[in-house]
């Protein structure tokens, strides 16, 4: 009735089951193929991002290294500058005009001169059949002057050994232009980095970075030419120059520290420390933003003392002013306008009764964990340090070769120990970390155990106090808050709120009536215990890591970690600033006597300051970053932790 093929109008489709089923495996043939579609597409979208990924990271680290070579090379240029401003006076006047308008010239560099040296540099490098030149003679062989001769003789050097350096340069490439002519060429556009796999370029710039650690010397079938060339022309220098500069600078020899050493080269620094959050970080884990308890790299450099380090050149010279005589200035007094002026140290700084002249190591504990806390007991005899899911107790009252005696399992096993703290009696220890419970340790019964827990709604405890009477225990929380426990009852009595970030280091004055806490907010507050309210806030743009209050009063110690340490009058706007750590403070304590304390940090030093003005007593150098320290009641012993898993014992040599 209808053609083959049309439907009847009005009339309803109707499929039949075989019909039906081609339509399904058609429908299910195209989302298959649309499936496969997309995960090609998205294979490719990973494939992309993970070349991304790597040119990101490639990139970094060029721009890691480019940026320490700026900062090295401004820091050569700062220490050049300061030869020059010490030289120049002593030639004569004519001369002074003359240097001083060169260097003026000198700093006036064009994009047009640099685009002409970069040219002459790839000239000289594509230069491979240079004929041999010989070297001129270096002048060395003069008669020396008189000292009013002296520094024409310098100036006139200046001009034969600029031509020295170019000859000894070209005579290198000369020699070494077969050798070069028998390797394979590249492209003169791409660099040998460039063309280079991924692979080999980075190990090349772990090779450079090897090679840059104190310590790692080259063979001269390593170095480079450039490098050999570098070498001669320093010898050449040295070997014209030292007649002239002894003449110089005859009659300075005879002022003592006016002319300080170069400091010794620095080692890396550790990884990044890891900051303390809510959620209780993990001093093992990939950096953040930096808290003091955190686990570095493994031993670089041996121990070392060092008495009286300010007779030295800090690394700081350079960019810090110096006091009367020469010496770089690392404390300064800020008044309450903020003006900074070196301080300059009493005569009896590091004399007089109750002073350390320097310090002498006992015993290392291989706790075999990253130590974050410390503490000794008041007889001296006991140590006690925290890693992770423990404390180990040492008996360090016996010379020789030291092995835990017990191991108190707290928290969970992979948390960390943050904090531990001795009653005064000794018989009960309480410990924090990254948990909401603090654990209170029964030390005489004949095995220790555990005898009270304290939970809290805060994750994490980064710092503990106990009040003078032992009735009462304060714990910085990792939310802010500063909670107060009743050690008798074991119940909580109070928190004291106000830091807006992680709470991090706290201490107590002597008379138990104020409470001072530092946080991650950048702010130190002092608590009225008595009244339960804030009393104070001082505010820093920087975290604050550790403090100590001074037992004799009024002043205040704050390590932070833009690596100042600053003592602070607690009534008076005036403070002390210090600037002998390189990275940041990481724990800090007072001494019982009160007239000096010491700062740990990521620099791997320890440091012992003189109270209030901060002289610097002695300085010890350990091989990795120093987490935590505890001195004992008596001032005769300090207690390091460090992030190679290990403790140190010093006696305080007085």
């Amino acid at each position: 009735m209808f053609p083959q093929g049309r439907h009847p109008p009005g009339q309803p489709f109707k499929f039949s089951v075989l019909e039906i089923c081609e339509r399904i495996k058609e429908e299910f043939q195209f989302l298959q193929a649309q499936y496969h579609s997309l995960k090609l597409e998205c294979e490719k979208l990973v494939s992309e991002k993970t070349e991304m990924q790597r040119h990101y990271v490639m990139y970094y680290e060029m721009s890691y290294g480019l940026n320490i070579e700026m900062h090295k090379q401004a820091e050569i240029v700062k220490r050049l500058s300061a030869i020059c401003a010490q030289i120049i006076p002593f030639l004569t006047q004519e001369h002074q005009q003359q240097v001083l308008q060169a260097v003026e010239r000198a700093k006036q560099v064009t994009m047009g001169e640099l685009n002409s040296i970069v040219g002459q540099q790839q000239l000289q490098q594509l230069s491979q059949h240079a004929a041999p030149l010989p070297l001129v003679p270096h002048p060395s062989s003069t008669q020396p002057p008189s000292l009013s001769t002296a520094s024409s003789g310098l100036l006139a050097l200046s001009g034969a050994l600029m031509a020295q350096v170019q000859l000894a340069k070209e005579h290198r490439v000369a020699r070494h232009g077969e050798s070069r002519e028998l390797t394979p060429s590249r492209s003169v556009s791409s660099s040998p980095a460039e063309s280079l796999p991924d692979e080999e370029r980075t190990g090349l710039k772990r090779k450079r970075e090897e090679k840059e650690l104190p310590g790692h010397s080259d063979s001269d079938g390593d170095k480079s030419d450039d490098n050999l060339v570098v070498d001669e022309v320093c010898k050449i220098l040295a070997q014209a120059l030292l007649p002239q500069l002894k003449l110089l600078f005859f009659p300075l020899l005879h002022r003592p520290a006016q002319w300080p050493a170069l400091p010794p080269p620095s080692p890396p620094l550790p990884h990044q420390p890891v900051a303390p959050s809510r959620q209780g970080p993990d001093p093992a884990r990939p950096p953040r933003s930096g808290h003091p308890r955190a686990r570095h790299r493994a031993p670089t450099a041996p121990v070392a003392f060092e008495s009286h380090p300010h007779l030295r050149a800090s690394t700081l010279s350079s960019s810090l002013p110096t006091v009367p005589g020469g010496k770089a200035a690392y404390s300064f007094h800020v008044s309450a306008d903020g003006q900074m002026q070196p301080v300059p140290f009493p005569p009896d700084a590091l004399l007089g009764s109750g002073i350390p002249r320097h310090a002498r190591q006992l015993h290392t504990l291989s706790h075999g964990e990253v130590v974050c806390a410390v503490t000794i007991s008041n007889s001296t005899r006991h140590v006690y340090t925290g890693g992770k899911g423990c404390v180990k107790v040492w008996d360090v009252g016996q010379p020789g070769t030291k092995t835990a005696v017990a191991q108190l399992d707290c928290l969970n096993r992979d948390n960390y120990i943050r904090s531990c703290k001795l009653l005064p009696d000794g018989r009960s220890l309480i410990v924090g970390g990254e948990a909401s419970t603090l654990s209170i340790w029964d030390l005489a019964a004949p095995t220790p155990r555990i005898k009270a827990e304290l939970t809290s709604s805060a994750p994490a405890c980064y710092a503990l106090a106990i009040s003078p009477d032992a009735k009462v225990c304060f714990s910085c929380c990792s939310d802010g808050n500063i909670v107060v426990w009743d050690l008798q009852n074991q119940t909580l009595v109070r928190q004291f709120q106000g830091h807006t970030d992680g709470a991090s280091c706290i201490d107590i004055s002597n008379d138990g009536t104020k409470l001072w806490t530092g946080g991650l907010d950048n702010t130190v507050r002092c608590w009225d215990l008595r009244e339960g309210r804030q009393l104070q806030q001082h505010d820093f743009s920087s975290q604050i890591f550790s403090l100590g209050y001074c037992p004799m009063g009024e002043w205040l110690a704050v390590g932070m970690e833009s690596s100042n340490v600053e003592i602070l009058h607690v009534t008076k706007p005036d403070k002390y600033q210090l600037h002998l750590h390189e990275s940041c403070v990481l724990s800090l304590k007072f001494a019982s006597c009160g007239k000096w304390f010491v700062s740990t940090g990521k620099d791997n030093l320890l440091n012992a300051w003189r109270a209030p003005y901060g002289a610097s007593i002695f300085q010890s150098k350990e091989s990795s970053s120093v987490l935590s320290c505890d001195i004992s009641v008596n001032d005769k012993f300090i207690v390091t932790g460090s992030g190679d898993k290990k403790a140190t014992v010093y006696e305080v040599v007085y």
